[in-house]
């Protein structure tokens, strides 16, 4: 096992984004410093978790799908939605950093809100302090927080939306080290010769590993079922 597989695999546990989310519930790890706050800021902001909740978080799962999935294979995901204009971005990133902003304060916590658009997806990041309480292990309140804040948008603009969220760089730290993982993954199979089964991942990381491992020159496809689905890396031919 490579290093940098063992040291992802210590800490696995269960999976970031598997398709199904407790919308409020998971917030409340927030709140594991300055007491209940995060459960108060869900409240205080008035979101109720539309009807279509679920199709929502599958649409996420869709835009998130195994590059190398068979065919229909979207782990559960329902039809991507439709692409949204510069404008439509523009205004979810709003609704989403005011949303923030407002949870931000409720919970006494500090930071500065970045907004962004890359590519067809509103990007809202908090930067400027250590906030490893909008973190978590694993990313779990992370995870928790944007699911909140994409009910946000959706109850203002009634469209489902893949706006990101962000804090202190988590995000992009996770891929580069995936991808690192996955490389080293690809380079391991070409040595031996065997298929490597690497640790459980959400559709976010699996994808990062599959582009590292196509961009290796080799091929990889995902086995399981949430929350334990995870890549396999495979041999030429």
């Amino acid at each position: 096992m490579s290093q940098q597989e063992d040291m992802v695999t210590q800490d696995a546990g269960h999976d970031e984004e598997t398709g199904s989310y407790v919308a409020v519930s998971p917030a409340a790890e927030v709140a594991s410093g300055p007491g209940d706050a995060a459960d108060e800021a869900s409240d205080d902001l008035d979101v109720d978790a539309p009807d279509d909740v679920e199709a929502a978080d599958d649409a996420d799962a869709a835009d998130d799908v195994d590059a190398a999935d068979e065919p229909g294979d979207a782990d559960g995901a329902a039809p991507e939605p439709p692409r949204s204009s510069a404008a439509d971005l523009e205004l979810e990133g709003e609704i989403a950093a005011d949303y923030i902003e407002g949870l931000l304060d409720v919970a006494d916590l500090d930071g500065d809100i970045d907004m962004d658009v890359e590519g067809d997806r509103a990007v809202v990041s908090v930067v400027g302090a250590t906030l490893d309480e909008l973190v978590g292990r694993r990313g779990e309140v992370l995870e928790a927080l944007q699911e909140l804040t994409r009910l946000a948008v959706h109850q203002q603009t009634g469209n489902r939306t893949r706006m990101m969220l962000d804090v202190g760089g988590y995000r992009q730290k996770r891929r580069t080290e995936l991808a690192e993982a996955g490389h080293d993954a690809a380079e391991e199979v070409r040595r031996t010769g065997q298929p490597k089964r690497l640790w459980a991942m959400n559709p976010f990381e699996r994808k990062v590993v599959h582009d590292a491992v196509a961009a290796a020159g080799l091929r990889s496809e995902s086995e399981g079922e949430e929350p334990d689905r995870r890549v396999v890396v495979l041999p030429v031919g």
